[in-house]
């Protein structure tokens, strides 16, 4: 089964919620807004995508980050996991998980390959 990633009110999550509810596919969604987002998961996401990938920098969460606090972030993949636990709005969405691997943010086409 696919398990997407995200925040509920999001306008790239509503249109994978209505791609994959279009194309059939069963999923199950992990609002990390809610329920927080394990280290291990954070780690695997940046281990199979790397952190250009999964870190948001051009959202207003990262903006609003002192010039200290982003370089904390980046110095270390365990400070960056630190920091996308605690600023959840920092990553990516959605991040849909499936037996082929990770697609992160919306890609229509992507999505349309696991029907």
């Amino acid at each position: 089964m696919l398990k997407i990633y995200g925040i509920k009110n999001c306008s790239s999550m509503k249109k994978a919620f209505d791609l994959l509810n279009e194309l059939g596919l069963a999923y199950e969604f992990h609002d990390y807004k809610k329920h927080g987002i394990d280290p291990e998961t954070l780690k695997a996401w940046l281990e199979a995508q790397g952190e250009s990938l999964i870190l948001n920098k051009k959202g207003t969460t990262w903006r609003k980050l002192s010039e200290p606090e982003q370089q904390h972030a980046l110095s270390s993949q365990d400070n960056l996991i630190n920091t996308l636990a605690t600023h959840t709005s920092l990553i990516k969405r959605p991040v849909l998980h499936s037996e082929q691997g990770y697609i992160v943010g919306f890609d229509e086409a992507a999505y349309r390959t696991l029907a």
